[in-house]
């Protein structure tokens, strides 16, 4: 039997829906099924990374190598971590919208389906603590909402697995990474981020929307593994070439 507070949320939910009805994040069509995440069309085009993938980072790689070229000449900062799906066309531009035009309830989407292909390595991992990627209090307040931690909210949800946005701070307000380099953006995160609380001896799953070049992952680990903790492990939406 459901709770009382589960009976309001989804009362709440259904009268939110018959006045913004949900579109599909895929198709980007009103779901003509409001209990449904995403339309049956858009569902056959779900298609995780398929074969060998980067033993560190998660990227996708040929079937005789254990590290992608990127994990192959230098040290990680995390333990592991991978990117669900590949990010293409369908990906970028479902996460744009996302992201910049209001259609945060993609969000919840996201979250089962990380879920639903990243809960092994949850299982094997182990985490105490899910951590969302932050941003700097200037972009989220523009932005309106961090998609990080929108996400990371609702996976700690389906996990029970404690979410924590206040452990790691975005100090500096950095330029955007996309028109970047691999080497500027390193140069453009270094320090930005700051621990904020005591992370010693937890082992913690880092939450985000895309994983390029892993430059944010590599100094939000750093970060947290200066601070003591024991392990960091991620999970994103996608993951794409540098």
């Amino acid at each position: 039997e459901r709770s009382r507070g589960e009976r309001t949320r989804l009362k709440a939910e259904n009268f939110l829906n018959l006045l913004y009805p949900r579109c599909c994040p895929l198709c980007h069509e009103i779901l003509r099924e409001q209990k449904r995440l995403v339309c049956p069309e858009g569902e056959k085009k779900i298609h995780p990374v398929s074969g060998a993938r980067c033993m560190k980072c998660g990227r996708q790689v040929d079937k005789e190598a254990e590290y992608c070229r990127d994990c192959g000449k230098r040290e990680r900062n995390f333990m592991q971590g991978k990117g669900i799906f590949p990010y293409d066309e369908m990906w970028k531009f479902s996460i744009e919208k996302y992201k910049y035009y209001g259609c945060r309830e993609y969000g919840i989407f996201y979250a089962e389906t990380i879920f639903l292909f990243g809960k092994k390595d949850i299982i094997r991992w182990k985490p105490d603590r899910i951590i969302p990627v932050p941003l700097h209090r200037k972009k989220e307040k523009k932005r309106g909402f961090n998609q990080s931690a929108y996400i990371a909210g609702h996976l700690s949800f389906l996990t029970g697995i404690p979410c924590d946005e206040k452990m790691i701070e975005k100090c500096r307000n950095t330029k955007s990474q996309k028109k970047l380099n691999e080497q500027e953006r390193r140069r453009n995160l270094k320090n930005a981020f700051v621990l904020r609380k005591n992370v010693k001896g937890l082992t913690l799953l880092v939450i985000d929307d895309v994983y390029t070049t892993g430059s944010t992952m590599d100094e939000i680990s750093a970060s947290l593994m200066a601070g003591g903790a024991k392990n960091v492990y991620f999970l994103t939406l996608c993951t794409g070439n540098p």
